[in-house]
């Protein structure tokens, strides 16, 4: 696997490195984080190097424009007419009497509402403030936000629903300044201080994601100063499930730990505490190292991950995916380390657009790095769900992720850039985009990114300013990128990063420009038969299979969930599942030197698509080819679904053959963790 840069986590200062100056006003460093000043997070927290600018001061442009327009036009955009959990009709979150909504409104309305203010959309605001108004209007007297529910307990409150819908109150004041969402979370936070510990996050989900509730403690105090509900942020540590255990995690729920995972580093927030700190990066190692030895970012749980079921084959939630880019992005502004950025741009490029159909109106429950097949069978217990539809396209491909999905690409464009400490900005994640945000204590400035990362090497930024401003840029480095520049004042300067820091006089119209090469470089996955993954800058690479679609009914019993209600008034052929056959050979083993990277590839470049959306066969702009060899009895297991790689000892057909790839992001059906073509053949006189 690529070596992970965790920097400076133990230290106390940041290391600068400076690399030229020019007229005694261009300073370009290389720095391994953004400067930590007494004005990170407020006093007595910890941590926050970087801070979220408010929605909609970060504006896509380019292809994560076009994503977002398809979640508008798609499911996230429309789910409020389609699903049953959505009806406004006895909605439990919009009147004391109410019978359904539990988690999905949230799940729902954090992506929605922030897709909502990023868009500017005033029919989706109009929307988001229903639901929004009900919420503060209803607060109970004594401090309970949200649906009276119990879980079937009177003596134990549930706590998780209102955890979601926490972080998009959050987003709804960034946008709106509405003072009611201070003073009801304020009130809240009391509400649960006042629960005895014996009664306080029992249940299946809440024990298990209380760092969420953290989270929203921090943004709070950071608002408000008021140290009241501090001592909640202990309280849900000491409750919660023990998330510091040695090389071990308290669950295996894949969902579970993508949101997890982090609570340690939220709880280092308020106790300083380095240790704390360490083992969120632990249990990000943790994972990685039991089920993660495959691509794409993710890991291998399914639903719950399993002892022995390690293969690419296994995959993860759609709600696991969008969960553990939005860890990324908080762990990001605590640590300011760029290897978390790495890792949200690894999970964003190649495994969430797999996870939906194109137009983005039907999504895929589990999405893993190897499936050439997607139906809507069940697939037990090869995958760890005896329901049908675990790997079929629909809209209702779980009422969990049908509704959490949408986070994803929103969470994602608000933490392009980001604020630094000592009144600059940050670039942590790369698309083309426009930011708007004061600098050096109060001036505006608009910052302008142009490229088609991650399809092409180069980043051009164009800073514009009513007057001249001296602030410092800081741009994150990948860990891959290898070689790279930064030209700045007619300077051409190696960027060996981390961070380039410029530290300058700005003027409007001022260009800088990133170069990052991207080159070909493989991992080797050696818990997995030393199966071999390709990469190309951020991107890894899959193996292109011509994909024939089987359109379905996704109200149909033989291919949906059974927890999958439509809201009455739905005309469902508008809203059709699809499954995806492979109509070409796909069981190959990929041909590699001895220095493990692939024999004879080469990239084609292609014009960027008319339509802006790069992630798909027809329009991927980058297309591969290598050398191989097929793997005849490498095929389809007991249950229908892609089976495990191949042993080392399974024969390959001794033709070579020439292989085409594309990026992972644009293949709903993929290899991409190959099994190495020249391996030592059986002694037919010996069993394996």
């Amino acid at each position: 696997m690529q070596a992970s840069r965790l920097f400076g986590l133990l230290a106390l200062c940041i290391a600068t490195t400076t690399l030229q100056a020019q007229n005694q006003d261009t300073e370009v460093s290389m720095v391994d984080r953004p400067a930590l000043t007494d004005n990170g997070y407020r006093a007595p927290l910890n941590g926050g190097y970087l801070k979220k600018l408010p929605v909609g001061q970060v504006q896509p442009r380019g292809w994560l424009l076009e994503v977002l327009h398809r979640q508008r036009d798609g499911l996230n955009g429309q789910l409020g007419t389609v699903s049953a959990w959505l009806d406004k009709n006895n909605n439990q979150w919009l009147s004391d009497t109410g019978d359904h909504g539990w988690e999905e409104v949230p799940y729902w309305l954090r992506g929605y509402s922030s897709l909502a203010y990023i868009l500017n959309d005033e029919t989706m605001k109009a929307e988001a403030q229903i639901w929004f108004d009900a919420v503060l209007n209803n607060v109970k007297p004594n401090g309970l936000l949200g649906p009276d529910a119990m879980d079937g307990n009177t003596d134990n409150p549930e706590l998780w629903a209102k955890m979601p819908m926490l972080w998009a109150l959050q987003t709804y004041y960034e946008h709106s300044g509405d003072e009611r969402v201070l003073t009801a979370m304020t009130n809240y936070f009391k509400w649960e201080l006042s629960i005895p510990d014996d009664h306080f996050l029992k249940g299946l989900w809440q024990e298990k994601r209380g760092g969420d509730n953290e989270w929203s403690v921090v943004w709070l105090y950071n608002h408000t100063g008021d140290e009241t509900i501090l001592p909640l942020i202990d309280k849900l540590h000491r409750c919660g499930v023990n998330w510091t255990l040695q090389d071990d995690l308290p669950n295996w729920h894949g969902v579970n730990v993508a949101q997890g995972f982090r609570e340690p580093a939220t709880y280092y927030v308020l106790n300083g505490d380095e240790q704390m700190l360490q083992a969120a990066y632990a249990n990000h190692r943790t994972m990685r190292n039991r089920y993660g030895q495959v691509p794409g970012g993710m890991y291998g749980a399914d639903e719950n991950a399993r002892q022995g079921y390690i293969d690419p084959r296994q995959g993860a939630e759609t709600c696991a995916i969008v969960e553990q880019m939005a860890s990324d992005e908080i762990m990001m502004g605590i640590t300011g380390d760029p290897f978390w950025a790495d890792h949200c741009e690894l999970v964003a490029f190649n495994t969430l657009p797999a996870a939906l159909t194109p137009n983005m109106r039907a999504l895929r429950y589990i999405t893993s790095p190897n499936m050439a097949i997607s139906d809507g069978k069940n697939h037990a217990p090869s995958i760890d769900n005896s329901l049908r539809g675990m790997l079929s396209m629909s809209p209702f491909s779980s009422r969990c992720c049908q509704h959490n999905h949408g986070m994803g690409w929103p969470y994602f464009t608000e933490h392009l850039v980001m604020a630094t400490n000592d009144g600059g900005l940050c670039t942590m994640l790369y698309s083309a985009s426009e930011t708007t945000a004061e600098v050096a204590g109060g001036k505006t400035v608009t910052l302008t990114e142009d490229t088609h990362y991650p399809f092409e090497e180069q980043v051009k930024f164009t800073l514009h300013t009513s007057q001249d401003v001296r602030f410092p840029l800081y741009l994150r480095v990948p860990a891959w990128a290898e070689g790279g520049t930064v030209t700045v004042d007619g300077m051409v300067i190696a960027a060996d990063g981390p961070f380039v820091k410029i530290e300058k006089t700005w003027k409007d119209g001022d260009e800088v420009v990133l170069t990052l090469p991207m080159s070909i470089s493989t991992d080797v996955w050696p818990m997995n038969k030393s199966s071999v993954s390709i990469n190309y800058g951020p991107l890894t690479l899959s193996l292109r299979i011509d994909e024939r679609l089987n359109q379905r009914d996704s109200s149909d019993p033989e291919i949906v969930q059974d927890d999958s209600h439509w809201q009455e008034s739905v005309d469902k052929s508008l809203w059709p599942a699809f499954e995806y056959f492979a109509e070409s050979p796909w069981n190959y083993a990929l041909k590699v030197n001895e220095n493990q990277l692939p024999v004879n590839i080469t990239v084609d470049r292609k014009p960027w698509p008319a339509d802006n959306y790069p992630f798909t066969l027809e329009s991927v702009p980058l297309e591969f080819t290598a050398t191989a060899r097929l793997v005849p009895n490498w095929g389809f297991d007991q249950t229908g679904m892609t089976n495990m790689l191949p042993s080392r000892f399974a024969p390959r057909a001794e033709a070579e053959e020439t292989i085409h790839l594309v990026p992972m992001g644009a293949a709903r059906l993929r290899i991409s963790a190959f099994p190495q073509a020249d391996v030592p053949q059986p002694d037919p006189d010996c069993e394996e």
